[in-house]
């Protein structure tokens, strides 16, 4: 049985890291999807298109992202024949995502509506375009999902990734002290022996 995984990285990421993933997932081609704009329009329809290209060479595809590139899979893959899903440190609602920044900088919608795009200090930028596309597209994932998460995720809030596990066909492995990125030794060893064990399952 010939089996893929299709790797979508998250922010300052590139596909190559899905050579890294090689060895935790044996006997799985790693297939990553590029890409350098952070418009969901413009990554779904890149996901969508790599998806498209190999989705009859495959008996089975599973899909491994991280970070924002988790919510970008689920826009663009939830209508796929996706085997199951492994999320590390995953972005699981950007409209909440969207309106908590509106709330920390004690902006409504209606700010962000009347000047088209905010700029947010060592973050991204709040535009009106992005949040019109996020409530316009709204996600129905169905697929089966893994998910690694930091204890001290500053990225997604335990409330957040809560009621997604409760709404989904979802598991989650918190690991103790960890973060948003996983880069430390201690993380990388703890997110590779994880993703091993679950794409065995």
């Amino acid at each position: 049985m010939k089996k893929a995984i299709i790797y979508v990285h998250g922010k300052g990421g590139s596909a190559l890291e899905a050579e890294n993933f090689k060895k935790n997932c044996p006997g799985f081609d790693m297939i990553g999807i590029d890409y350098q704009e952070y418009l969901p329009w413009i990554v779904r329809e890149k996901i969508q298109v790599k998806y498209d290209e190999i989705k009859f060479n495959y008996d089975q595809i599973d899909l491994v992202a991280n970070s924002i590139g988790v919510y970008f899979s689920m826009l663009a893959l939830q209508n796929s024949s996706i085997n199951k899903a492994l999320f590390i440190s995953p972005i699981l609602d950007m409209k909440k995502s969207i309106y908590d920044k509106l709330q920390l900088l004690g902006l409504t919608t209606a700010d962000l509506e009347n000047e088209g795009e905010i700029v947010v200090p060592g973050s991204e930028n709040l535009s009106w375009k992005y949040l019109q596309f996020v409530e316009d597209n709204p996600i129905n994932w169905q697929i089966p999902t893994e998910i690694l998460y930091g204890q001290n995720d500053d990225h997604t809030s335990r409330e957040t990734l809560d009621s997604f596990i409760q709404s989904h066909n979802a598991h989650v492995t918190i690991m103790k002290n960890g973060q948003h990125w996983f880069h430390t030794k201690e993380q990388v060893d703890f997110l590779n022996h994880w993703m091993e064990s679950k794409i065995r399952e």
